[in-house]
C-alpha cells in the first residue's frame, strides 16, 4: 500500500483524454463517433477541452502515451468539468495508499461533529498493540500526531512493504510529534480509532457521508476489505477499491472546498488544515505531508514544475489523485495492479506533465 518512491511518484500525476475534436466524450472511454459537445453524467459534466482552455491535439498525444505505457484509465477535470477521460473509468481498481485521503476526509467530518478529539492520546483512547506492546512514552502520541505520520510509534504494521520495514526507525528513537516517517502503523491505528470513536465502519461511513452525497456510481462497500495480519499487529489496513470516475468526484469535492452541489460535505477548515504542510517528505522535490495528504508547498521544485501549489496522494506510484485548487484542476490516474503488473516508472510523471502542459 505504501509508495516507497514517494517523492518521485509524487510528481506522477497523470490524466486522461476523451475529447474527440469538436465532439464530446462518451462516458466510460473515448469514442470515435460524434456525440453532443456537452454531456452530463450524474453530476459530472463532460466538455470539449478547448472550452476550458486545453488542447485536444496535445491531450491525444497524452492518451497515446498512456496506452503505450500500460495505464488503465485517466481523467482530468477543470472546475468540475471533465475535459479528458480515457480507458475503463467505471472499474473499481485497488486504491492502495490513496485509502488515506478517504479516511482523512471522514476524520474531518467527525471532528467537526465532536466525535473525535485530535489531542486525545493513545493512552486516553486505550490504544495498544500485540507484544511487544506500546510503551508509556509511545502512548503519549496524540491523534493529530498519527494524522501527520509523526506518532513515534515504530511497531510492526499490517500491509508494510519491504521498503517500509527497512526504513522503519528503532522503537523509542523519536518522541511523539517530533519526526516524520511514512508509517503504516499510524495509518492503520487511525482506522481503529475512527471506528472506536464514531461507532461506525470505515467503508459504510464513507458511503453514507461521502460516496452517496456526491453521486459516486461504482463504489461498493463489499469490494472494500480489511487486511489483517494478526501476528504482526492488531490494527488492520483498510483497503479501498474505487473507479476512476468516482475518485474524480472525490477530487472535485476537495477542489470545490468541500462543497458538492451547494451542499457542505467536508468542513472547509478541515480541508485547509489537512492539506497544510507539517513536514517535508522529500527535500529535493519539496514534497510535504499534511493529514494523510501529500502536499506541494509554494516555492518547492514540484510547484515550479507544475505551475502551482496543491496536494495529492499516490498508490504504489501508479495510482494518483492530484488537486491543484488555484488551477481548478483535478487529475486522476489509474493502473490495473490486480495480479502481476509492470511498474511504468517515470512514465506517470511524464503523462501528468503532458496533461498540465496541454493548456492553450
Amino acid at each position: 500500500m505504501h509508495d516507497a518512491r514517494a517523492s518521485a511518484c509524487g510528481t506522477r500525476m497523470i490524466v486522461t483524454f476523451i475529447a474527440c475534436l469538436m465532439t464530446a466524450v462518451i462516458f466510460g472511454g473515448c469514442s470515435e463517433n460524434p456525440v453532443a459537445p456537452v454531456k452530463v453524467d450524474n453530476g459530472l459534466q463532460y466538455v470539449v477541452p478547448e472550452s476550458v482552455g486545453y488542447s485536444s491535439e496535445k491531450l491525444d498525444e497524452a492518451r497515446q502515451f498512456a496506452e503505450q505505457s500500460g495505464f488503465a484509465s485517466m481523467m482530468a477535470l477543470y472546475d468540475g468539468k471533465v475535459f479528458f477521460s480515457w480507458g475503463n473509468v467505471m472499474r473499481n481498481y485497488r486504491c492502495h495508499s490513496i485509502r488515506k485521503p478517504f479516511l482523512s476526509a471522514l476524520y474531518g467530518i467527525h471532528v467537526s461533529l465532536g466525535h473525535i478529539d485530535l489531542d486525545a492520546t493513545l493512552e486516553e483512547l486505550g490504544i495498544d498493540d500485540i507484544p511487544p506492546a506500546l510503551t508509556d512514552d509511545e502512548k503519549q502520541a496524540r491523534v493529530r500526531d498519527l494524522l501527520k505520520s509523526m506518532s513515534g510509534v515504530y511497531h510492526e504494521a499490517a500491509a508494510e512493504t519491504p521498503e517500509m520495514k527497512d526504513s522503519r526507525p528503532v522503537r523509542g528513537s523519536h518522541p511523539p510529534g517530533t519526526h516524520f516517517y511514512y508509517n503504516n502503523w499510524d495509518f492503520n491505528a487511525l482506522g481503529t480509532i475512527f471506528e472506536q470513536e464514531t461507532g461506525t465502519g470505515i467503508f459504510e461511513e464513507f458511503k453514507r457521508r461521502i460516496a452517496d452525497p456526491i453521486g459516486m456510481e461504482d463504489f461498493d462497500v463489499d469490494s472494500c476489505t480489511y487486511e489483517y495480519e494478526p501476528t504482526v499487529s492488531m490494527h488492520p489496513a483498510y483497503a479501498f477499491r474505487m473507479s476512476t470516475r468516482d475518485m474524480a468526484r472525490f477530487g472535485v469535492l476537495y477542489q470545490k472546498n468541500g462543497i458538492w452541489k451547494k451542499k457542505r460535505i467536508i468542513p472547509s477548515e478541515w480541508i485547509d488544515e489537512s492539506t497544510t504542510t507539517f513536514s517535508i517528505m522529500d527535500a529535493g522535490a519539496g514534497v510535504g505531508y499534511g493529514y494523510m495528504w501529500m502536499t506541494i508547498p509554494e516555492g518547492s521544485a514540484f510547484a515550479q514544475m507544475i505551475g502551482g501549489t496543491g496536494y495529492y496522494h499516490t498508490g504504489v506510484g501508479v495510482h494518483v489523485i492530484i488537486v491543484l485548487p488555484a488551477q481548478k484542476l483535478v487529475i486522476v490516474q489509474r493502473y490495473n495492479t490486480d495480479g502481476a503488473w509492470v511498474d511504468p516508472g517515470e512514465a506517470g510523471m511524464q503523462l501528468g506533465l503532458m496533461v498540465i502542459n496541454a493548456r492553450l
